[in-house]
């Protein structure tokens, strides 16, 4: 059992987060005459680290899903949705969520056209709701820092978000806060799905890599820096009263400032991974990694052209209960998970 216990330890150390990187850039800096127990020595440590561990990542998890991706255009996706019903349908839409864009803003087109081809709008929420939240990267992502029992977790939580969100709204019978022009514009169903060889999902994979990675880079840098000064510079004493268990509302608060951010996972994983370590709940750091992935403020006013207030009210506030349940049970759960 020990040796087990090694084996997972090395690749939870080594591959996922990567630490004989952080060790090559501790030498390089020592060698380059930077005192790495200063605050500027730790912080420059902290933020090349980093940035170098989430871009290695980055493109190689956009490569992978974008490999799997290809196998899914929108026109199969809709054919697989429309084989199932009810809380079935809710929860394929949810899978299906977890190969698509890392970001909220990019999921909506697709959210779009799914909906103008006739699928169930319920359906259609699931998938807004899971694509951002629980991509197949944000699993990876999440057990690089907290480990996989930490993100088989979440990602199971944030498809539970999904499937019920997806499932009440349409209970509620909401079509008509939906745009009229997107209702209206019907997709031709009869298009053929192209059946690419190995070579083209390699060069479909290589292109999504190249434009997300070009995309999402300067997120990276700004994340990087905020947990970088998070980490070296902002007293753990004021994280621990803001975010900390002592605090019953760390959770909410983490909650609304992620709203306003526009980013995606690789941007907030290094400001999680600074709050955490200095004394902030795991819940609470989840809360905000979710608000800002799902429900972030460019994302929002998007979802406001194509679908009215009552509704777009509805997903807010469904959303936002579910984060903040997620963040309240990982909190609770903390001392078993890490």
């Amino acid at each position: 059992m020990e040796f087990i216990n090694e084996i997972l330890r090395f690749i939870q150390t080594q591959i996922f987060q990567m630490m004989w990187l952080n060790n090559i850039t501790g030498r390089f800096l020592e060698l380059i005459g930077i005192d790495l127990n200063s605050t500027l020595g730790s912080a420059l440590q902290f933020f090349i680290y980093d940035v170098l561990k989430i871009v290695i990542l980055l493109c190689t998890l956009i490569f992978m899903i974008s490999y799997i991706q290809s196998y899914f255009p929108p026109e199969r996706s809709r054919k697989i949705l429309l084989r199932f019903k009810g809380i079935w349908a809710n929860t394929i839409a949810a899978l299906l969520g977890t190969v698509t864009p890392f970001c909220s803003c990019s999921s909506i087109p697709l959210f779009m056209g799914f909906t103008s081809a006739g699928l169930p709008h319920g359906v259609t929420f699931s998938f807004l709701i899971s694509s951002p939240m629980v991509d197949l990267g944000s699993l990876i992502l999440l057990t690089t820092i907290f480990g996989i029992r930490v993100g088989i977790i979440y990602v199971l939580l944030g498809l539970v978000i999904a499937i019920i969100g997806g499932t009440i709204i349409e209970k509620l019978n909401l079509e008509d806060q939906i745009e009229p022009f997107i209702l209206n514009a019907k997709k031709n169903t009869a298009i053929e799905i192209e059946t690419l060889t190995k070579k083209q999902r390699v060069d479909f994979a290589k292109t999504a890599t190249k434009e997300t990675f070009v995309k999402v880079f300067p997120y990276i840098l700004v994340g990087v820096g905020i947990g970088a000064i998070i980490h070296n510079f902002i007293p753990q004493s004021f994280i621990e009263r803001l975010l900390g268990g002592d605090n019953p509302f760390g959770v909410l608060i983490a909650t609304l400032v992620g709203m306003p951010i526009y980013a995606d996972i690789f941007g907030t994983i290094p400001i999680a991974e600074a709050l955490l370590d200095k004394g902030a709940m795991l819940g609470t750091v989840l809360a905000f990694m979710m608000s800002v992935t799902t429900l972030s403020l460019p994302s929002l006013i998007m979802l406001k052209k194509i679908i009215k207030p009552k509704l777009l009210s509805i997903f807010i506030l469904i959303t936002g209960v579910g984060i903040v349940l997620v963040g309240y049970i990982f909190n609770m759960l903390q001392h078993l998970l890490i």
